[in-house]
């Protein structure tokens, strides 16, 4: 079992199981979202996941039109899961940020995507990581 929580502990989602995909993204959305230069997230089967706690849903259309839903704490602000079910890959998955599990030894990325966004002096390495503009 995995848990992810936010800042205050109010929010919290337990993810059974192994993930099916841990990625870095370095689209614009995901840096405003996460107010940093890139994001780190982590997707489970939706059946695998429970939220508990008092959530804040938040809908965002991108500028491809795609529309996701984030999952966020009402008291510290804190996204602790979001969907991008517009994406046919990623339908019936829940993603949650990496951090907010706030476990160093955590999987490291396979996918690192929007690359042509990626801030120059950000590195994403490892063998068996996939690169994508």
């Amino acid at each position: 079992m995995h848990i992810a929580q936010c800042r205050c502990g109010s929010l919290t989602a337990n993810c059974a199981g192994d993930p099916v995909r841990v990625s870095v993204c370095h689209c614009l959305e995901c840096q405003r979202r996460s107010g940093s230069a890139f994001a780190a997230q982590v997707r489970f089967p939706e059946t695998a996941v429970t939220i508990a706690g008092p959530a804040t849903l938040y809908r965002h259309r991108s500028d491809s039109g795609r529309t996701a839903s984030f999952h966020f704490c009402p008291t510290c602000g804190v996204t602790i899961a979001y969907r991008n079910d517009e994406i046919e890959e990623l339908q019936g998955l829940i993603a949650i940020p990496l951090g907010a599990f706030a476990d160093p030894r955590f999987p490291e990325p396979v996918y690192s995507v929007y690359e042509a966004r990626k801030h120059p002096w950000v590195a994403i390495v490892g063998e068996r990581i996939e690169h994508y503009d």
